[in-house]
C-alpha cells in the first residue's frame, strides 16, 4: 500500500506539474530562445540593453513584449538572447548587421567538456612519458581514497622522486606519490585535519582537474554527467597542504616550494595569491617560483578573482605562468515557474528536485524578523538572521539580492528566487532549491506576488545549456595591467575556470553554505583556482613530450600557440586573456620558443631597481650581483609577449629585443607578419629567420611607434612567425596603453595600488582577504 501510495503521489505530482506548465510549454513550442549575434560592440557611447530592447520592439511590435521576450543582453559584445517565433527569427536573420541567429540547443554535456573544449580529447591524452611527470600542488590537501586518484595501470613512481607521505591517516599510492602539510602558526579550527587530507574540497578539485584518472559516470547530482578526468591522467600528483580554514601562510608556502623542489616535481600548481600587489622581494610565491625555475620547474599560478577591476591581477612575476579564467560552451540554469504559468530562467547549479510541486511564494520584505532587530529593508534581501521563520516556513521566498540561501534555509523555507544583475556569467550551487534571475524578471515576480491573492511557485531541477559565445573571460577573473612591472603583460593566457566539475572531498560542504551537511564525490565550482590546474595539466602535457625543455620554453609554447580569443567580447583585450586560450595539443609543437634562464631574470630584476641585496633575497643565491646595471625598461627580457606602457602625453616609442630557439624542423625559414591598429605601427628586423639545426637561436628587434597619446586605453596588435610549410605559427600579442606620469618604472618598494576592490564570489571561488601575512585561495 505504501508503494502504491508513493506511486500515486508521484503520478499526481507529475500530472499537476504538467498542468501547471501546460501554458508555458505551449508558449515554449511557439517561442524558443535564440541568440541574435551582431559581432563587434559599437564604438563610443553604446547602451546594449536599450539597443537590444529597441530591436526587439521593432520586430515584436510592443515594448512590453520585447521586455518579456528578452532573456540576456550581453554587454561586452553586441548580442542578446530572446524568446522568438520562427517568423521573428527570420526577420532578425534578414536585418543588416546581424551576423547569425543561433538556436539555444539544450544538450547533455559530459564532465570531460573542459578538456574536450580545449581539443584534448580522451583519445589524445599525450605522450607515454606522462608517468614520469609529477605535478605538485600547493593547496588545501587531497582526499587520497577518491576514485579519481586510483593508481590502476601505473607503475612505481619515477626514480627521481624523493618525496614522502606525512600523517598517520594519509596513505599514498602510485598516483598520489607525495603528501605533506604545513601550519607554521599551529592554528587548527573545527574541521581542520592535521594531515595532507582535504577537508575543504578545493585541493581535491584542483588535483583531479590537472591529473585525475578517468572515472565514468561522474556528476553533481546528475548534472554534467560523464567521464571525469584530468588533462594528464597518467601523471603523478604530490600535494603540499599550505591552506587551512584561516588561509595560507607565507612561511608555509615557501616551505612547500622548498620541499617540492627537493622532492623532484616537474610542475608546481598554485591556486592562491595575495589580494593586493606586493613587490617581488616580499612575495612568497614569486620567491618560491624563482627557486623552482632555477631547478627547471615551471610554476603555474592563478590570476585571482578580483576582476573585472584593472590592475587586480595576482602572481605577476615574469618567471611564473599567470592564468585567467574563461568559460566553456555550457552553462547551468534553473527555471522558476509561477502559478500563472510564466517561467523565468536563472543561473543556478540546482541539484534539488521539487517534482513540479508548487509552494506558497512570498516576498522577503514581508517576512522580517522584527524580534531580531531586522526590518523590511533588510529582510527583502533575505540576509541570514533577518527572516521570520513563522512566515517563511514551507514557502519559496523571493529575494532582491544574490545571497547564499542560508537566510531562507535557516528560517525553514523551501527555496529561494533571487534577483540580481551583478553576476551574469557563472552559477553557484546552493543548499536548497534556488535560482538567480535578472532584476527585470524579479520585478515581474514581485508584481505577481503583490497582485495575486495566493501566489505559488516552483523551482525546476537544473539544466545544462550550450553557451555559443564561449570562450570569454569571466567577470571575476582578475585583470591587468601588471601592477608592478608595466612592461610585462599579465595575465599570460586563459583557461577554463567556470562551472568546472571535478573531484571533491566527501567531508567538505558541496554548496556555498559552509554548513551544508550533504556529501558528494564531485562538485561544480568556478574560479581562477579552476583555470590554473587546467594550465598546469597543459604544462605537464608539454613537459611529458619535451622533458628537457626549460620552464620558460614550456611557458612560451603554451603562450605562442594559444587560441586567439575574440577581442570584440572584451573591452580590456589582452588585460583579460593574455595571449589567448590554452591549446595543449598545439603547444607540443610550437616551432620556436622564447627561452630564458636565471641570468635573464636577474638582469631583469636589476633593471627594475633591485640592488644586489634584494636580488639575493629573491634568488636565494649570494652570488647574484647587479653590479653597475642601470635602471630601465623591461623591453629586453626574452618574453613571449610585448607590453608598452606610455606615460600620458608621451609618444608611442618602444624597442624590444628578442631571441627565439628553433624546436621545430631542422632546416626551416620563418617569415614575420605584423598586425597593428591605427594608433601605432610595428616593424620587425630582420623579417626572415633561417635555421639549419634544432636548438639554433636567432635574434630580432621589434619597434613599436606612433603619435603622442593621453588617456588611451589598451590597444593591441600582434607579430606572427610562420615557417614556409605553414606547419608552425608562433604568435605574440603587442599591447600599448597609457599610464600616469612616473608609472612606467616603479621602484621595488612601491606598488601602483596598495589596495584594490574585491567582489563576493562565494566560497566556491574563494577570494579571501589578506590578513596577518596570510594569502587567500583564488
Amino acid at each position: 500500500m505504501a508503494k502504491t501510495g508513493l506511486m500515486t503521489w508521484l503520478l499526481y505530482s507529475t500530472l499537476f506539474a504538467a498542468l501547471l506548465l501546460n501554458s508555458h510549454a505551449a508558449n515554449a513550442n511557439e517561442r524558443k530562445v535564440h541568440i541574435v549575434y551582431m559581432g563587434d560592440r559599437p564604438k563610443g557611447d553604446f547602451s546594449a540593453k536599450a539597443t537590444h530592447h529597441s530591436m526587439l520592439t521593432s520586430v515584436l511590435g510592443r515594448s512590453s513584449s520585447a521586455q518579456e521576450s528578452l532573456v540576456y543582453s550581453y554587454g561586452n559584445f553586441n548580442a542578446f538572447a530572446a524568446k522568438l517565433t520562427e517568423e521573428e527569427v527570420q526577420k532578425f536573420s534578414e536585418m543588416d548587421g546581424v551576423v547569425r541567429v543561433i538556436p539555444n540547443h539544450i544538450l547533455k554535456l559530459h564532465t570531460t567538456r573542459s578538456w574536450d573544449f580545449l581539443g584534448l580529447s580522451q583519445t589524445n591524452v599525450g605522450a607515454q612519458l606522462q608517468g614520469d611527470v609529477v605535478i605538485g600542488l600547493l593547496d588545501t590537501g587531497i582526499w587520497p581514497e577518491h576514485e579519481s586518484f586510483n593508481d590502476q595501470g601505473l607503475g612505481a613512481p619515477p626514480s627521481k622522486w624523493k618525496g614522502t607521505c606525512q600523517g598517520a591517516n594519509f596513505t599514498c599510492n602510485n598516483k598520489i606519490i607525495g603528501g605533506r602539510y604545513y601550519n607554521s602558526e599551529n592554528w587548527y579550527y573545527e574541521g581542520d585535519l592535521k594531515s595532507p587530507r582535504d577537508s575543504e574540497g578545493h585541493g581535491t578539485h584542483t588535483s583531479s582537474t590537472a591529473a585525475g584518472d578517468r572515472v565514468p559516470g561522474a556528476s553533481y547530482y546528475g548534472l554534467a554527467n560523464g567521464t571525469a578526468r584530468g588533462g594528464v591522467p597518467g601523471a603523478r600528483i604530490a600535494m603540499y597542504k599550505v591552506c587551512w580554514s584561516f588561509g595560507c601562510g607565507a612561511a608555509d608556502i615557501l616551505a612547500a616550494f622548498d620541499d617540492a623542489i627537493a622532492d623532484g616535481v616537474d610542475i608546481i600548481s598554485v591556486s592562491l595569491g595575495s589580494v593586493f600587489p606586493v613587490p617581488y622581494d616580499v612575495d612568497p610565491i614569486a620567491i618560491g617560483a624563482f627557486h623552482a625555475m632555477k631547478y627547471g620547474i615551471l610554476t603555474s599560478s592563478s590570476a585571482g578573482n578580483s576582476g573585472p577591476w584593472p590592475y587586480s591581477v595576482s602572481n605577476y612575476a615574469p618567471w611564473t605562468l599567470t592564468v585567467a579564467a574563461s568559460t566553456i560552451d555550457r552553462k547551468f540554469v534553473a527555471k522558476a515557474v509561477l502559478g500563472n504559468g510564466k517561467a523565468f530562467t536563472g543561473l543556478s547549479i540546482n541539484s534539488f528536485e521539487l517534482y513540479g510541486k508548487t509552494y506558497p511564494l512570498i516576498w522577503g520584505g514581508d517576512a522580517a524578523n522584527y524580534s531580531a532587530g531586522a526590518s523590511q529593508d533588510l529582510s527583502k534581501y533575505c540576509i541570514t538572521g533577518s527572516m521570520n521563520s513563522y512566515k517563511v516556513e514551507g514557502k519559496i521566498v523571493f529575494c532582491e539580492v544574490l545571497w547564499d540561501g542560508t537566510g531562507v534555509l535557516l528560517a525553514n523555507g523551501v527555496g529561494t528566487i533571487m534577483a540580481d544583475d551583478e553576476i551574469t556569467d557563472f552559477a553557484f550551487n546552493y543548499p536548497l532549491p534556488a535560482t538567480q534571475i535578472s532584476t527585470s524578471d524579479g520585478e515581474k515576480i514581485l508584481d505577481y506576488i503583490k497582485t495575486t491573492e495566493n501566489p505559488i511557485a516552483t523551482i525546476l531541477l537544473g539544466e545544462t545549456l550550450t553557451d555559443y559565445m564561449a570562450p570569454y573571460v569571466v567577470s571575476f577573473s582578475s585583470r591587468g595591467p601588471n601592477p608592478i612591472t608595466p612592461d610585462i603583460l599579465k595575465p599570460d593566457l586563459t583557461a577554463p575556470g567556470v562551472d568546472i566539475l571535478a573531484a571533491w572531498s566527501p567531508i567538505a560542504p558541496p554548496s556555498i553554505d559552509w554548513e551544508d551537511p550533504r556529501s558528494v564525490d564531485y562538485n561544480i565550482i568556478s574560479g581562477t583556482s579552476m583555470s590554473c590546474p587546467h594550465a598546469s595539466g597543459a604544462a605537464a602535457y608539454v613537459k611529458a613530450a619535451h622533458p628537457d625543455w626549460s620552464p620558460a620554453a614550456v611557458k612560451s609554447a603554451l603562450m605562442t600557440t594559444a587560441t586567439v580569443v575574440d577581442p570584440n567580447k572584451h573591452e580590456d583585450l589582452e588585460f583579460a586573456y593574455g595571449s589567448g586560450q590554452i591549446n595543449p595539443t598545439q603547444a607540443i609543437k610550437p616551432g620556436l620558443v622564447y627561452d630564458a634562464n636565471e641570468t635573464d631574470y636577474i638582469s631583469f630584476l636589476c633593471k627594475q631597481g633591485y640592488n644586489t641585496t634584494t636580488v639575493r633575497l629573491i634568488t636565494g643565491d649570494n652570488s647574484s650581483v647587479c653590479g653597475n646595471t642601470l635602471n630601465g625598461r623591461a623591453w629586453d627580457l626574452n618574453y613571449p609577449s610585448f607590453s608598452l606602457a606610455v606615460e600620458d602625453g608621451k609618444q608611442i616609442d618602444g624597442v624590444f629585443t628578442r631571441t627565439v630557439t628553433n624546436v621545430g624542423s631542422a632546416n626551416s625559414t620563418y617569415t614575420v607578419q605584423m598586425y597593428s591598429p591605427p594608433e601605432f605601427s610595428i616593424s620587425v628586423e630582420p623579417e626572415v629567420l633561417s635555421f639549419s639545426t634544432i636548438g639554433e637561436k636567432k635574434s630580432f628587434t621589434v619597434k613599436v611607434g606612433g603619435g603622442f597619446i593621453s588617456q588611451q586605453k589598451i590597444t593591441s596588435g600582434a607579430i606572427i612567425w610562420t615557417d614556409e610549410s605553414e606547419q608552425y605559427r608562433v604568435r605574440s600579442p603587442v599591447v600599448v596603453y597609457n599610464v600616469l606620469p612616473g608609472y612606467t618604472f616603479l621602484p621595488p618598494q612601491t606598488s601602483k595600488f596598495q589596495k584594490k576592490p574585491t567582489t563576493f564570489h562565494g566560497p566556491t571561488t574563494p577570494s579571501m582577504h589578506h590578513k596577518n601575512g596570510f594569502l587567500g585561495r583564488n
